[in-house]
């Protein structure tokens, strides 16, 4: 693993890291892995790129992140869990931008999904919707013990950010929706939104970086922001709490991607 001062990464008789890239070429984000920042760098490359178009060799796209071969093998397994990129050896091989699955736009992330694009989009705008209903109404019927099992789920989505986990992050984050959906006495209001939650959670293959801005800083921003939303509640601080909640559906779902 690599260490601070030009220590080696990967197994003896690897080449070491070289230097980190320009700062106008790549900007390290604080607590961001080697392997995490060149998958991201590759992840735009990608989102640039038609599906099945070549990016280059693996020697060649190594050197453009910078990284050592030990490095960029776990980048390569991280794009392709996430469905990014295929590798083709041989002459003319290399990797290649991997065939899209269905995806909507989650903030600066998206939701690969295994179908319904269009029925995931409506639904998250709609969940978005419905959520100053039920923050209006946790405002008013949130128990401490209520309370202390949101922060639960946001210590679970703080875990998955550390972790480097975006998709147990995005069930931690749906966990807590659902918690504070649960609070509400308004059964109507309960089951729709649970309904919805079930659909987008049903259709979700997994979560990606949109090529936008890394990963890692838009769920630790998600994290922050969830984490103050629960602290109003627990204050009581309805104008904060409405504040907080504008502010998740402007940073959430947009159009398909």
């Amino acid at each position: 693993m690599a260490r601070n001062g030009g220590k080696r990464d990967g197994a003896p008789g690897e080449p070491i890291d070289p230097p980190a890239l320009r700062r106008g070429d790549w900007v390290r984000p604080a607590g961001q892995g080697r392997a995490e920042q060149a998958a991201d760098l590759v992840a735009t490359l990608v989102a640039s790129a038609q599906s099945g178009a070549r990016l280059g060799t693996k020697e060649e796209l190594r050197a453009r992140c910078g990284v050592s071969v030990g490095t960029f093998n776990e980048t390569l397994r991280l794009l392709q869990a996430r469905g990014l990129v295929t590798v083709r050896p041989g002459p003319g091989g290399g990797l290649f931008a991997a065939e899209q699955t269905p995806m909507v736009r989650l903030g600066h992330s998206v939701l690969a999904l295994d179908g319904g694009a269009a029925d995931v989009e409506q639904a998250v705008r709609i969940r978005n919707a419905l959520d100053p209903l039920l923050i209006e109404d946790a405002l008013w019927h949130a128990s401490p013990a209520d309370i202390q099992d949101m922060r639960t789920q946001v210590c679970q989505m703080q875990d998955a950010v550390d972790a480097g986990d975006p998709d147990a992050f995005v069930r931690a984050n749906w966990r807590l929706h659902a918690r504070i959906a649960e609070v509400s006495p308004n059964a109507l209001l309960r089951s729709m939104y649970l309904g919805l939650l079930e659909l987008v959670e049903r259709r979700t293959v997994s979560v990606r970086a949109d090529g936008r801005k890394p990963l890692d800083e838009h769920l630790r921003d998600r994290c922050r922001l969830h984490a103050s939303l629960i602290d109003a509640l627990d204050k009581r601080d309805r104008d904060e709490a409405m504040r907080l909640i504008a502010e998740h559906a402007d940073r959430g779902a947009s159009r398909t991607a």
